[in-house]
């Protein structure tokens, strides 16, 4: 097949052009914001075209004679979304109309939305299904939410073979550090404090990179039209949990942790059941927490070509912004 795939440049993205690029011709369209390097995709033959999915006539020209669309475009952190959630919209609404309404016009064969486990909000016990209402709590959990259902919408309306893919936590190489994992992984390896919001007892489902991508293709190749699957990991764990197991992998004391102001309406915990996936599909994950998390410390300790130019440039504004303390 010929893909294209928007936002390939990013975290999950990349990791998943490295898996579809074995087998299929992959077109990239990428707007190349602050988390979007050109350096994720180096070594892959693929075809890069620089662009935003809101551009109707730079969607059109790259997706014609493509023969499925795979929609990984987004701004991605909850936290920016609290403080600018245009963004958020522009991306996460409009572009993925665009993006649909191109795909009918040219009678793609099929398209992918990708999509999170905080479009369901937050859940005290048990894990959410497919058939669970969708409840977001942040802005950009709601233009994730509106985009969802915007696919629905068409596939419902006019028919188009579209299908979603949510994950639960993704974490391992590439990711982009105001994240949780690569944040501490960072400030771990300098020496610098380790913020953590609120009690630091907000549980996430963590899943590897890795096994999200596998996930992604599967559905991409076998989901049924019109349907929606989970892709949960098999671990949960509270992220104070998270940041002490980074500071052992680190070498590093627990004394550095720094207990901060909560995020605004920070969600207590997300699980996805991902039955539907493994039932129907034979997904499964393979990479469990305690090794993917290894194998995340080891990336960052061997590639610091990668993330030194992000935490000598506007990254530390945004840090100091953020947490009122510059990095080390």
């Amino acid at each position: 097949m010929r893909l294209l795939v928007t936002g390939a440049c990013g975290f999950i993205g990349s990791s998943y052009v490295r898996l579809a690029c074995e087998d299929h011709q992959v077109v990239v369209l990428d707007k190349l914001t602050y988390a979007g390097r050109q350096e994720n995709l180096e070594g892959l033959d693929v075809e890069l075209v620089v662009g935003a999915i809101e551009d109707v006539d730079k969607v059109r020209a790259v997706m014609e004679g493509c023969d499925a669309v795979v929609n990984f475009a987004a701004e991605s952190h909850v936290d920016r979304s609290i403080s600018d959630q245009e963004a958020f919209a522009r991306t996460h609404v409009i572009g993925t109309s665009v993006l649909l309404d191109v795909a009918r016009d040219l009678g793609v064969g099929r398209y992918l939305q990708v999509s999170t486990d905080e479009v369901y909000g937050s859940i005290e016990s048990g894990s959410f299904t497919e058939e669970s209402p969708l409840d977001p709590s942040s802005p950009y959990s709601a233009t994730k939410a509106a985009g969802d259902l915007l696919v629905s919408a068409h596939a419902h309306t006019y028919g188009i073979d579209a299908v979603i893919c949510r994950g639960s936590n993704n974490y391992g190489p590439r990711q982009y550090p105001e994240k949780l994992i690569p944040l501490m992984i960072l400030n771990a390896l300098h020496g610098d404090h380790l913020p953590v919001y609120g009690d630091g007892r907000n549980v996430r489902n963590w899943l590897y990179v890795e096994d999200f991508c596998r996930a992604i293709h599967t559905v991409l190749l076998e989901g049924r039209p019109g349907e929606a699957y989970n892709a949960g990991g098999p671990d949960e764990m509270e992220n104070v949990e998270v940041v002490k197991r980074v500071l052992a992998l680190t070498g590093r004391d627990e004394s550095l942790i720094e207990y901060v102001t909560d995020r605004p309406g920070h969600d207590r915990r997300y699980s996805l059941s991902s039955e539907k996936l493994r039932s129907e599909l034979g997904w499964e994950p393979e990479v469990r927490f305690e090794d993917g998390l290894e194998r995340t410390v080891a990336w960052y300790r061997e590639n610091a070509w990668w993330w030194e130019p992000i935490r000598s440039g506007e990254y530390r504004q945004y840090y100091e912004r953020h947490y009122g303390r510059a990095l080390g």
